[in-house]
């Protein structure tokens, strides 16, 4: 290893916004299909995370704000007070523990198949453009449709359902929140020229196409405090089958107009989601890092020594790790201890119970 763990700031306390985190290590949230009905999540889950309390902070799975906002089956719900009163159980775990958690905002948009909307509904989005793909049903992976593009009207609706599920959040306990505008969702959507071809004052120019994330973030940061939420970005991502003609300026955009709301944090996404840091038509994230005020979480592909680096060249502020967590729930440990990495199961990534959730053991001591 080039640089001790040891001798890294990595693994020592560091204050974000209004919390101190234990160590510069998150974990990324991870989709991992095992809510209950009502879009509740399991008991189970709150083992999960207090297993996985050992990281500096926890950014919960993507949560939808709202029926409407759904595109997986078995994805947690907060947006009444049966999922509050799940959450909280969860928080208070991982809390007991001495850890942090935020809850990831999400709607999904046209990343959804009817079959997963509230009376069999089109998914909708900025535009009636079908994405490829598929979409992860309870029957099944089924094509995706041609959404159904919202009018101007329903916007202000869709930006409570974000304030709303922000105060249940913290109803429910949790550090914060994280407002997903990243991987090709409903406000990658909007700020994506392939997606977004609106002709209204949410379409066309690039402060039209960030007007209804912008109004997101206000909208959010008038319930919470904005020491206590983040969002996230994938400027270069073809996450979900979205681009757009010119990502630097667009981002570059988006985060200065960011910068006044006094976000605690920007988790990027490096690279594709999941896939290469370096694509096609891709710019140097580092732009971002640059132009924005608060704190610079980097995820995508990282391993230890690649977040011992990014440290000790002060290229981001905390390292998200993603899949490495799901086998290692002591994740942190083993990388201050130098341990081997259990690798996961695939088969039980999505769906299921406690096998490949919550029975992967601690690395053995001694």
């Amino acid at each position: 290893m080039s640089i001790s763990s040891q001798n890294s700031d990595l693994f020592k306390p560091v204050q974000l916004g209004a919390v101190q985190l234990q160590n510069r290590i998150v974990m990324a949230p991870l989709t991992r299909s095992r809510a209950q009905a009502g879009d509740v999540p399991s008991d189970l889950a709150a083992e999960y995370y207090a297993q996985r309390a050992g990281a500096g902070l926890i950014i919960a799975e993507a949560t939808q704000i709202s029926p409407e906002g759904k595109g997986y089956a078995w994805t947690p719900g907060i947006y009444n007070d049966a999922h509050v009163a799940a959450w909280k159980k969860i928080t208070d775990a991982v809390h007991a523990k001495g850890g942090r958690i935020f809850l990831q905002l999400w709607h999904v948009g046209r990343i959804s198949h009817p079959d997963l909307q509230p009376g069999h509904a089109l998914p909708v989005a900025p535009s009636a453009v079908q994405p490829e793909g598929q979409a992860f049903t309870e029957s099944g992976f089924k094509p995706f449709v041609t959404p159904r593009a919202l009018e101007a009207a329903e916007l202000p609706a869709i930006v409570e359902q974000y304030k709303k599920a922000a105060q249940l959040s913290m109803q429910a306990g949790f550090d914060g929140v994280e407002i997903h505008a990243a991987n090709g969702y409903l406000l990658d959507q909007f700020l994506r020229d392939k997606t977004n071809q609106r002709t209204d004052g949410y379409g066309g120019s690039i402060e039209n196409r960030a007007r209804l994330l912008l109004e997101v973030v206000q909208a959010v940061t008038s319930v919470v405090p904005s020491e206590r939420v983040g969002i996230r970005l994938s400027p270069i991502s073809p996450a979900n089958d979205i681009a757009d003609s010119d990502p630097k300026a667009l981002f570059s955009y988006v985060v200065e107009q960011l910068n006044r709301f006094k976000l605690v944090y920007l988790h990027v996404v490096e690279g594709a989601t999941g896939g290469p840091r370096e694509v096609p038509g891709g710019f140097d994230l580092q732009v971002l890092r640059d132009l924005f005020k608060g704190l610079y979480i980097a995820n995508n592909g990282y391993d230890l020594d690649m977040a011992l680096q990014a440290r000790a060249s002060n290229r981001a502020d905390l390292v998200a790790f993603g899949r490495p967590w799901i086998a290692n729930p002591d994740l942190v440990q083993r990388f201050l201890h130098g341990a081997e990495l259990a690798t996961f199961n695939q088969a039980t990534l999505y769906g299921g119970g406690a096998a490949g959730y919550t029975d992967y053991p601690p690395m053995k001591q001694g």
